[in-house]
């Protein structure tokens, strides 16, 4: 079985296109264009992440949910507020 071997452009390239998705999910969000309360199937979608990780998510608490019978929804906002609180700044030296 072959390995791969995940790089530190590798996972920069992956932050990268995480916070665009949630770019995008901002923009739609301000113009109205998303719902409130997403169910995990759409914010798997969303952040492109597996239903592991996303279960992860919510076992350590990162990311808040509501479940109401056997649905599990999570607030838009607080998927924004998880992104932002761990944004990650790097100065770039040019």
């Amino acid at each position: 079985m072959p390995t791969n071997i995940i790089t530190t452009d590798d996972l920069r390239d992956f932050k990268m296109e995480l916070l665009d998705d949630i770019k995008n999910l901002l923009s739609q969000q301000s113009s109205g264009t998303i719902k409130k309360y997403l169910k995990s199937s759409e914010v798997m979608d969303l952040l492109q992440v597996s239903p592991g990780t996303l279960q992860n998510l919510r076992i350590n608490g990162t990311l808040p949910y509501t479940k109401i019978g056997g649905i599990i929804f999570y607030d838009a906002e607080d998927i924004q507020h998880v992104m932002d609180k761990n944004r990650i700044h790097h100065k770039m030296d040019l």
